[in-house]
Parts: structure tokens; sequence; C-alpha cells
């Protein structure tokens, strides 16, 4: 791992780097090779699993640990591992998830082995979709929680639970617990991460082990779940398409992600400021 960065680069994936389910636009690639060819580190800062981003840094030659599980986890791009996971605690894990199987949420529990579905779960096809055309080495690894595995123990350290389409009864019984932190990523996906664990938090741990002053930093993203990291980046850069209170308290607003807003923000304000302090 290089410790001669000076400025590092951080971008949320959904809605900023790319539309779900769609590949990285031509604008935006040039956009990150951009930055390589200036020395600037570039990292993701996603509240994906780990294992749905690893396509990604392989196709855009992203070496550097990449933020994931909204600041739960750091990836290493290079050996396809968690080099950090902020694993939440085992005891609320059980109570969650037996809340869960009460009230017949759709769940995904993210572990650095596996990600582990509600039998049930809706969203088991995004990562089959995902794993299509994916080689065996980056392919997602996926598995069923079942009741069976909560009564008697037998599953792994969670560094985040994810909950779809939950019921706002749900929703505000999860917020209220004081042994997690919740935030939503999207409509009706409610993350879930032991208390500290952000992407904020991330960014500037990820900066402290490449060498980088906090105050070169620069963070893009567009929802609630990008706004620790927004904050905590030297410069923070919303997208078009984020809400107007994200956008108040952010330094710059480039856009939307339809519109290639990642490559604008590089080439517009990123690369400038850079080119200024070499």
């Amino acid at each position: 791992m290089s410790n001669t960065y000076k400025y590092l680069v951080a971008s949320d994936m959904d809605h900023t780097l790319i539309y779900p389910g769609k590949d990285v636009s031509p604008r935006n690639r040039e956009a990150i090779r951009a930055l390589q060819d200036k020395g600037v580190a570039i990292t993701i800062a996603t509240g994906r699993t780990s294992f749905l981003i690893g396509k990604y840094t392989d196709d855009l030659g992203i070496t550097e640990p990449c933020i994931t599980s909204n600041g739960g986890a750091l990836f290493d791009p290079t050996t396809l591992t968690d080099v950090f996971s902020d694993d939440i605690d085992e005891a609320t894990v059980k109570d969650m998830i037996a809340f869960f199987f009460e009230r017949h949420l759709d769940f995904v529990c993210y572990a650095c082995e596996a990600v582990y579905f509600a039998p049930y779960s809706n969203r088991k096809q995004f990562f089959v979709e995902y794993n299509k055309g994916t080689p065996d080495r980056l392919k997602a690894k996926i598995a069923d929680f079942t009741e069976e595995m909560l009564a008697i123990g037998n599953y792994p350290r969670f560094n985040k639970l994810l909950v779809v389409g939950a019921d706002e009864d749900s929703v505000q019984k999860i917020m209220a617990r004081t042994d997690v932190d919740a935030v939503f990523s999207q409509k009706d996906f409610l993350d879930i991460m032991k208390p500290g664990a952000s992407k904020g938090n991330g960014l500037l741990k990820l900066a402290d082990m490449l060498g980088v002053p906090h105050e070169n930093t620069f963070a893009i993203g567009d929802n609630d779940n990008d706004l620790s990291m927004l904050l905590a980046a030297g410069h923070g850069i919303a997208m078009g398409n984020s809400s107007d209170e994200i956008k108040a308290q952010c330094e710059y607003t480039t856009d939307t992600c339809l519109e290639d807003g990642f490559a604008k923000a590089v080439f517009d304000y990123i690369l400038p400021i850079v080119d200024k302090g070499e």
C-alpha cells in the first residue's frame, strides 16, 4: 500500500459513480483515469457488501482499500478480502434478527465470509444478477439465514444488516435503538451498523492509512448514508440528484448520476484544486 499520496477521492457507487445495475459510463471512466494519471488515490465508499464491488474495482484498476458496508468494513481489492470489519455486537444481532423474523421483514446480513439472506428475501435476485458473467473469483458468496441458525447461534459476525421495504413502525423501532446506528442508503433500504461505523469514519481511517491529510480528501455522494463522509472530507461534493438538505451542506454540487455528475466534479472541481496544490 502506497503512502505517497497527497490527495484522496472517495466516491459513493449507486446513483453517484454508477446507476444501479449499469456499468460505469465512458465519461466516468475517463475521469477515474485522469485522477489516477495525476497520482490521486481513488476509492469507492459504498453501503454495498465487499462482495458487490470486486468486478468494478478490477475493471477500473482501483487498488487502494475501499469503504464498504457504510464504513463497517475496509476491502482490499487486490486480495479480495476485508482488512477491517467493525462487527455489530453478537447479542444485538441475535435480538435484531429475531425481530426481523417476527415481523417477516426482508433482511440481508453482511459478513466477511458471505452474504446471508432472509429465506424469503427479494433482494437475493440482485446478487444473482451481479454474479452472472462475473469470474468465479469475483462472484458474491450468498447463503440463506434460517430461523434454525438463529436458534442455535450458528452464524458468523456481521458488520451490517440491511432491511428492505420495512413498515414505518418497524423502521421507527430500529431507529430508536441505541445499540446500533441506522441510516437510509436509498428509498426503502435501511442500513444498520455498529454505533460509530460510517462512511465518514471509514474515509478518515483510510486517509490516515495512506498518509493523506484530511484537508486533502474529497467525497462525492447523493444520499443520507453519504452525509457523514461529505462532512468529514476536506471537500464535500453533492450529486445533482441529492436532496436539497445534502446539497446545502456541501462545498460543490455537480450534475446528476445520469448526466455523469461524477466526471463533471472531477474535471471542473477536483482536478483544478489538485493542479493548484501540486
